[in-house]
């Protein structure tokens, strides 16, 4: 992708009032989002990432991230909003403590300016506790799962 490619999202995202926006092309993924009155603004850089990592690479990324002492991981919310654990009220929930997840997985929904977010693992690994009640407010970068990786 170009800079005028990245142009072209920007003004497609003003042109349509979107808040955020995710496409993938040619192997890679760019995500824009913006925020709005009322909320907190993040000045970090935008993220593009390649899809087809080496997975020497990933494994090694993945385990910086990992607890020392526990070799826990911690899955942070991306976002300010409501956390969810099922798509709906009567709908059974994405993960149970216990369960295996593997990466690109649902494991909950933040919802954030009436969008429900997806919030899926990056990591495959095993739910060792969910940090989080349903329906209750999260913060930007609070813990809400303790995974093992596996």
């Amino acid at each position: 992708m170009n800079l005028k490619e990245i142009k072209e999202m920007i003004n497609l995202m003003n042109d349509n009032g979107l808040m955020e926006l995710e496409i993938e092309k040619d192997g890679m993924r760019i995500r824009l989002k913006k925020t709005g009155a009322g909320q907190e603004a993040f000045s970090g850089p935008v993220v593009i990432e390649r899809e087809k990592m080496p997975q020497h690479q990933a494994k090694e990324s993945a385990e910086d991230t990992y607890s020392a002492a526990e070799k826990t991981v911690e899955i942070k919310a991306p976002m300010v909003g409501a956390f969810y654990r099922a798509p709906a009220p009567e709908a059974p929930p994405f993960v149970e403590v216990g369960q295996e997840i593997e990466p690109g997985q649902i494991i909950c929904v933040i919802e954030a300016m009436k969008l429900m977010n997806e919030i899926k693992s990056e990591i495959k690994g095993k739910i060792l506790e969910i940090l989080v009640d349903n329906a209750e407010p999260v913060e930007f970068g609070q813990p809400m799962f303790l995974i093992e990786p596996l």
